[in-house]
């Protein structure tokens, strides 16, 4: 297999990177209103390696949005991530981290600026949409969390 920068990588190399696949989502019932953010990180795609359900007091569904992305890239630097692919069903979140929209909102300016500088901590971050329906246990879990029921929890060692 060929690398990013051309070179090519020994079959140990390979199998020792970090692949993380992460659904995320942030809730707000009202915009403004109670909002929590639910996470599923994976390795690879397959192994569940975290669950994060977290309330987030009040504020609007695109800062619940902005807050779930930047507690996942937080994750994926403390998991030392060589790749993380980030599928959300905000496609404003999607469409302005990988610049296709301008971040008119001037109270998601801060946000944005954090999880560019939290991408930049990361050798290859990739932003993709996802219908909510493909999205439905990071959804689950933020709504877990709006109901009480808050979640941080770890599998297979990998704290």
């Amino acid at each position: 297999m060929t690398s990013s920068k051309g070179i090519e990588e020994p079959d140990a190399a390979r199998s020792n990177r970090r692949r993380l696949v992460a659904m995320v989502d942030g809730a707000s019932r009202g915009n403004p209103g109670e909002a929590a953010l639910g996470v599923v990180v994976s390795l690879d795609g397959k192994a569940v390696i975290r669950r994060i359900g977290q309330r987030l007091g009040l504020c609007t569904n695109n800062r619940a949005e902005y807050l779930a992305l930047i507690r996942t890239l937080e994750e994926a630097v403390r998991l030392n991530a060589d790749e993380l692919v980030v599928f959300m069903d905000s496609q404003l979140v999607v469409q302005q981290m990988n610049g296709a929209w301008k971040v008119r909102d001037p109270g998601l300016v801060p946000l944005k600026q954090q999880a560019d500088t939290l991408v930049t901590r990361l050798p290859k971050v990739t932003f993709a949409w996802n219908p909510r329906a493909m999205n439905r246990e990071a959804d689950r879990l933020a709504n877990e969390a709006l109901d009480g029921r808050p979640v941080d929890f770890s599998f297979s060692g990998e704290a």
